[in-house]
């Protein structure tokens, strides 16, 4: 399976000035974590990180001091997510049929995620990690009034690994740009192209770490995690 990497993440939220993927927990980048998860996959060959030629300098120090045995290729992003993404797609060997894409700020998800979901793809052509909400949500209106309360059995928050047949994916993006559509994941363009997605269930410590809570948090999964072995 090939894998993309989208790198691109802002320090902002966190208060620093440069990408938060950069920022370390528990000894280690954010960024090293998520690839040494994606090391560990028993099923991923390929691993493309696509973000901002300004960062690539640090990524690659980081790479080489994991001493990966998986191919690490960079390749330049976009301005938005999605462009980035696309930018992947047309970046992948010409041999990949399936890509999963899996989000660099998600650091704590496991290889057997990242495993399940290539699974998946065997028997689907588009595919995404989602847990099952399990607050009441509410749909509000621009002035904070609530308009409907939604029945969550039916509501699941969409996590990465999201999975996609290739040349699908391509043909969604390149519609995207066509039509102007601007999503948050590439599943929702799966979606606008009436293209079927499933959910893999994913895992509830599979949290995107955009926060200096969720840094909190995710020091003390990992932390937790490192004294199990």
């Amino acid at each position: 399976m090939h894998l993309l990497i989208p790198a691109a993440g802002s320090g902002r939220r966190m208060g620093s000035d440069r990408n938060k993927l950069l920022l370390p927990v528990q000894g280690k980048s954010i960024f090293a974590w998520t690839l040494l998860a994606v090391e560990a996959a028993k099923t991923i060959e390929w691993i493309g990180v696509v973000g901002q030629p300004h960062d690539f300098e640090d990524f690659r120090a980081i790479v080489a001091e994991l001493a990966l045995t998986k191919p690490v290729v960079f390749i330049p992003g976009g301005k938005t997510r999605q462009e980035s993404v696309y930018e992947g797609l047309k970046a992948l060997p010409e041999v990949a049929s399936h890509v999963l894409i899996h989000d660099g700020a998600r650091c704590l998800a496991t290889a057997d995620l990242l495993d399940r979901c290539t699974a998946s793809l065997e028997t689907v052509d588009g595919m995404i990690a989602a847990i099952s909400v399990k607050d009441t949500i509410k749909v509000v209106d621009s002035d904070l009034m609530i308009q409907d309360t939604p029945d969550r059995s039916n509501l699941w928050a969409a996590q990465t690994p999201q999975g996609f047949r290739v040349d699908l994916l391509k043909q969604c993006h390149a519609e995207a740009v066509l039509k102007g559509w601007e999503v948050t994941d590439d599943a929702a363009l799966f979606e606008k192209c009436g293209l079927p997605v499933k959910i893999v269930p994913g895992e509830e410590t599979n949290l995107k770490v955009t926060t200096p809570v969720d840094m909190t948090i995710a020091a003390f999964i990992l932390g937790d995690r490192s004294a199990l072995l």
